[in-house]
């Protein structure tokens, strides 16, 4: 073993110490809380954002009730909130019992997210059906219709 041996030796052991990293992170609940705390904010940052454009719609044309672009904000608004608030409470959330109201609270967000970008794929189904003069009728019912089989397979 050359003077090249014991420096591949000692760049392999460099390398075995920087993929410890994760490990480390992984292991502290310090690093933990930090990452979940982050990603909380993160989390309401985006639903605050869907807030103010939800209070910024309202406000400049509250007679037309509630819109699809309105109840897209609401629901982005809510599962972003509800996502933040797992971040934050997380210790708890592990600690509910029974633990099917673990899974509920951590599954019911994704779902609302998928009902909220199906709808936005609504509203951009009915602009395009608009421009095209075909009738919209069965958008919404195909809406709901997917939405409820994809909860009740849920």
């Amino acid at each position: 073993m050359g003077i090249n041996g014991v420096e591949e030796a000692v760049v392999a052991l460099k390398l075995k110490a920087a993929s410890n990293w994760w490990h480390d992170v992984n292991d502290s609940p310090l690093w933990q809380d930090r990452i979940f705390h982050i990603l909380a904010a993160l989390y309401g940052l985006v639903a605050a954002v869907a807030l103010v454009q939800l209070i910024r719609i309202q406000l400049r044309v509250p007679e037309y009730g509630w819109t699809t672009q309105k109840v897209f904000h609401f629901l982005n608004f809510l599962v972003n909130g509800v996502r933040g608030l797992v971040f934050v409470f997380r210790r708890d959330v592990q600690n509910l019992h029974p633990e099917i109201v673990q899974h509920i609270l951590l599954d019911m967000p994704s779902l609302a997210f998928f009902t909220t970008y199906a709808l936005l794929v609504l509203f951009w189904a009915e602009i395009y059906y608009q421009a095209r003069a075909v009738s919209t009728d069965g958008l919404r019912p195909s809406f709901f219709t997917i939405n409820a089989v994809v909860y009740i397979i849920q």
